[in-house]
């Protein structure tokens, strides 16, 4: 290695560590932290080593903050790194420190002897508010400097104190709407007297703000209000509410600036959730509140969705603590809306035909219940009275049968009857059942026909594929246009004549803010010495497989091809196949063309019958020897086929298959068949590419020592589906130094939650004692088997988790790391630097000049390599945005990235090259990806792992025993509080070993 570079490589330093006693006790779903972490500390957490120089032993609560955000942590890797024989690694000077004490190495060289520190152990922080996460080391300075746009608008602060006030209404009200119309009341009668002219700003819940002290710090208001939805029948009730406000503390903007301005490191939530507020109170009045989101039909026309569902347009707005000082953060959002029809139309559109005339089905009746249940209807029947209701159900029988005792003696009369008398309505469809509305006890019907759907109500359940296009077709917008609907809406809100922006003293730029960027160079990519072009440098993120071979192209010889599309003829089938045997050879893929037996046809209902009887019939014909590969052809709407074939190949049969649609097959194309060949030669274990700079051991801080890189993701179960669980997965690589195949493994865990359960864990076995296991210590198992050595580095890219769940993720997951790498070795610690990966984030980039077609690439997009860590960044942790790939329609968006852990004293130019370029190592395409490929990974492993639960998910029974599914491992029991998730079935030896989720 050169010397030059084993100079930035100042990561070289040791530490050698007490003998690991006692780690912390796992976490239960513990509760959201705020972003300044001041959550509960957990039960066992080993103390903190990282000490400040000047100081023996602080308090735990003050020794994270005091430590300066200057200087790189101290504590390094735990383990003597050993030279190797692999060709990469850089052996180390040799130390020798006294048994017991511990070593610390700090980051300009000089060793301390750490005497005092040796009751402590691992590095790790007592409670979130011992941890603070990792400071920028700097700035970065590889790549070409230019100047992006982003949607972030300058906030000036306001040099008023803010002022919180507790609000307590009785009797209690659950809507926040209702809420809001009490306060707003009171403000109406009391501004100018008892508020002492103040324009107080209310959350709709317990908090009301002021610029400026109240005249008194108690005091009790009686408020009276006309209650809207008041009563089936009888007239409008006036109610009285009591309003108590109590002065509850002052907010310190001092603490704001100096936080801002990178002096203290502990944001203060407060002061920021007051701004927030203050800015959202006249778009609450103004628009529809959803999140942190408003939408109306107003600001563009609603675009309509399909079966009675419409798209609003709407913007999301949120105060950021950023470097250049407070940002407004805006954004234009869409969502579905129920459309505010007549009911009798709604159903019309739902069912997509004439229900004017004929009686409702069964299964017409459930699906008009299911559509309405919770929907907000008001009556049309009683002139200007629009009394408000919410439907709870629908009549089994017609309105012409349905009667109702009107007094006490059981006297009945019919609803056509009632509403023909009270109202003079007669009600013409008497043969479509009635609403139920209120309560259940209490039956009230109201017939279709008198009711319209209230406006303004958000549409939260699953869409249908139709409804997804309609709506993304709206959604997206090319990057020009986005910009300026972002600059209109600022204009539209005109936040300089906001009175609530003017009473607290917030003056908001409306010019989107301009940022230093840097485009980071493509990386050469590696391919086989026999190809034409043995190496490759992709072109605005993209190139091709046109005189390329793979560098590792896999062997297929015994394979064999299932037909489930009835439209598609054997001959045609086979045509396809010899194209992508054919394909695949050109790729560097050694592809016997002919398959082990005939090709089978089958029909979809009969999946797993079909898929054993091509397992065991190859096997005959093979004389016992493992088929390599299944081809599948499905129909293009294949309902749960494509599920149930990968759960039983992956969970059963062991068998390793490639799923291909109808409409590709007869209509082939090279650049179809080309991506396919690379997701086969992934999933027999082989490599499409690798970096030019991994192989000549040319990337810092991984190409030095055996380094594993990992990916995680937790995904959650759509809204409305209570109970289902959540499915974590997290992959690995398993070869250094090229890091470009990553083995996977998965389970389920408690509904919604996020801290992933089997990272690692133990259980009592009769004859072995305690046994250790969990996902990251099988991963560096494999690692171990794989490549020969054990990890001497640990990178973890973990993408889904949001801010306010940063501290109690990482006090969680490191933890486990930590454990599963003790529970290899004693003294086993390698240096982990933990990565939050965030795509669901609002933060957009524009080129600064859109007719300057050399800044943009073909969508108009900012072009692939674009990287920011200034300016719009936190004011003093390590984070940074890269957009690392071109955009093929709409607007890109930036992957967030957030260095929360850094044993690795990474700079900012290292990490960021480092990710971008393994953002150019995706297995499934010829384009640099949008996020990190572990984190892609890991989320394609857990969406896939969903299809592995669904059909045994309907028997809702629960079971004791059981590891996590996809670690094989059947022993042991749940973490305490999981007892009602059922384990995932194991994934097959050989599935586990390659990328089977490609």
């Amino acid at each position: 290695m050169p010397i030059r570079q084993m100079k930035e490589n100042s990561e070289q330093h040791l530490v050698i560590k007490n003998h690991l006693q006692n780690t912390m006790n796992p976490v239960q779903k513990a509760p959201k932290t705020a972003q300044n972490g001041k959550g509960p500390p957990a039960a066992h957490e080993p103390q903190s080593t990282k000490q400040p120089h000047n100081q023996t032993s602080p308090p735990a609560k003050n020794r994270g903050r005091r430590r300066g955000r200057g200087g790189r942590k101290s504590d390094q890797g735990d383990v003597c790194m050993r030279p190797s024989s692999r060709p990469c690694t850089v052996a180390h000077k040799p130390m020798n420190p006294a048994s017991g004490d511990i070593v610390a190495a700090t980051s300009n060289g000089s060793i301390q002897n750490g005497h005092s520190l040796s009751g402590m152990e691992m590095g790790f922080p007592t409670s979130s508010k011992s941890m603070n996460f990792a400071p920028r080391p700097g700035y970065g300075q590889v790549g070409t400097k230019c100047i992006v746009k982003a949607n972030h608008f300058f906030a000036q602060l306001p040099d008023k104190d803010l002022n919180q006030y507790d609000v307590t209404i009785t009797p209690e009200v659950a809507s926040r709407t209702v809420n809001r119309a009490i306060i707003a009341e009171l403000i109406r009668l009391y501004k100018e007297s008892d508020l002492g002219m103040r324009l107080p700003a209310y959350d709709g819940r317990k908090s009301l703000y002021t610029a400026g002290e109240l005249p008194f710090a108690w005091k009790e208001f009686a408020i009276k209000l006309i209650d809207e939805e008041d009563g089936i029948n009888g007239p409008k009730r006036e109610r009285e509410y009591k309003v108590v406000i109590k002065f509850v503390a002052r907010a310190n903007m001092h603490h704001l600036g100096q936080f801002l301005a990178g002096k203290r490191a502990d944001a203060p939530q407060e002061a920021l959730q007051i701004l927030d507020i203050v800015l959202r109170e006249l778009s609450t009045k103004r628009y529809c509140p959803i999140g942190r989101s408003f939408f109306s039909p107003n600001i563009r026309a609603p675009q309509r969705l399909g079966d009675g569902l419409e798209s609003w347009c709407g913007f999301y707005q949120s105060i950021r603590p950023t470097q250049m000082g407070l940002s407004l953060n805006i954004d234009m959002a869409s969502a579905a809306f129920i459309e505010p029809l007549p009911v009798i139309e709604f159903v019309a559109q739902l069912l997509g035909k004439d229900v004017l005339s004929r009686l409702l089905s069964d299964a017409d009746r459930v699906k008009v219940k299911k559509a309405l249940r919770g929907v907000k209807v008001e009556v049309t029947h009683r002139g200007n009275v629009r009394r408000k209701y919410r439907v709870s159900g629908l009549t089994s029988q017609p309105t012409r049968e349905l009667v109702f005792p009107v007094d006490d003696n059981s006297t009945m009369k019919s609803v056509v009857e009632y509403f023909q008398e009270m109202y003079g309505f007669t009600i013409q469809r008497t043969h479509l059942p009635c609403l139920q509305v209120g309560n259940q006890r209490k039956a009230n019907y109201l017939p279709m026909e008198a009711c319209k759907i209230v406006e303004g109500q958000r549409y939260t359940k699953r869409l249908n594929e139709r409804q997804i296009t309609a709506l993304l077709k709206v959604t997206c917008q090319r990057p020009r246009d986005r910009e300026h609907d972002i600059l209109q809406t600022v204009q539209h809100n005109a936040y300089g004549q906001d009175p609530y922006a003017k009473e607290f003293g917030i003056k908001i730029s409306e010019k989107l803010a301009s940022v230093e960027a840097r485009i980071l160079p493509a990386p050469w990519l590696k391919y086989h010495e026999t190809g034409k072009e043995k190496d490759c440098l992709p072109q605005v993120g993209q190139w091709n497989m046109v005189n390329k071979k793979m560098i590792n192209g896999m062997t297929v010889n015994r394979w064999a091809c299932i037909n489930f599309s009835r439209s598609v003829q054997e001959s045609v089938a086979r045509g396809f196949c010899n194209e992508l045997a054919q394909m695949c050879q050109v790729s560097g893929m050694e592809f016997n063309p002919e398959p082990v037996i005939p090709i089978y046809s089958a029909r979809p209902e009969q999946v797993e019958k079909a898929l054993k009887h091509v397992y065991h019939a190859s096997m005959n014909k093979t004389k016992g020897k493992e088929l390599e590969l299944l081809l599948a052809i499905l129909p293009d709407n294949n309902g749960s086929l494509y599920g149930d074939l990968k759960r039983i190949c992956e969970t059963d049969l062991g068998l390793i298959s490639q799923c291909c649609l109808t409409k590709h097959v007869f209509k082939i194309s090279k650049q179809y068949l080309a991506n396919v060949s690379l997701k086969i030669n992934v999933k027999m274990g082989g490599r499409n590419t690798v970096l030019l700079d991994a192989i000549s051991c040319r990337i810092p801080l991984v190409s030095d020592i055996p380094t594993i890189i990992f990916g995680a993701d937790v995904t959650h179960p759509e809204n409305g589906e209570d109970s289902s669980p959540s499915i974590a997965a997290v992959v690995a690589s398993q070869d250094w130094p090229e890091v470009t195949k990553y083995a996977g493994l998965v389970c389920a865990q408690a509904h919604r939650q996020e801290l992933i359960q089997d990272l690692y864990k133990t259980w009592q076995d009769p004859v072995r004692g305690t046994v250790s296991g969990g996902m990251i210590r099988d991963l560096l198992v494999s690692f171990r088997k794989a490549t020969g050595q054990k990890p001497l580095r640990i990178i973890f890219y973990r993408d889904g988790v949001s801010e306010g769940q940063f501290y109690q993720v990482l006090l969680y997951e490191l933890d486990a790391i930590r454990k599963a790498c003790a529970s290899l070795e004693p003294n086993y610690q390698p240096p982990v630097t933990f990565i939050v990966v965030q795509k669901r984030h609002h933060t957009r980039l524009f080129a600064n000049n859109h007719r300057e077609r050399s800044s943009t690439d073909k969508s108009g997009n900012i072009l692939p390599g674009t990287v920011v860590d200034s300016k719009i960044c936190h004011p003093t942790e390590f984070d940074f945005y890269l957009c690392s790939h071109a955009g093929i329609q709409g607007t890109s968006r930036p992957a967030h990235y957030h260095v929360l852990w850094d044993e690795n004293n990474f700079t900012a130019d290292g990490i960021q090259s480092l990710t971008n370029n393994l953002c150019y190592t995706y297995a499934r395409c010829t384009r640099s990806v949008s996020v990190v490929p572990p984190a892609y990974y890991a989320h394609l492993a857990a969406f896939r792992a969903r299809f592995y639960m669904e059909p045994e998910m309907q028997e809702n029974g629960s079971t004791g025993g059981g590891g996590g599914g996809g670690t094989g491992n059947t022993k042991g029991t749940r973490a305490a509080g999981e007892a009602g998730v059922r384990p995932l079935p194991a994934l097959k030896e050989n599935v586990k070993r390659v990328m089977f989720y490609c």
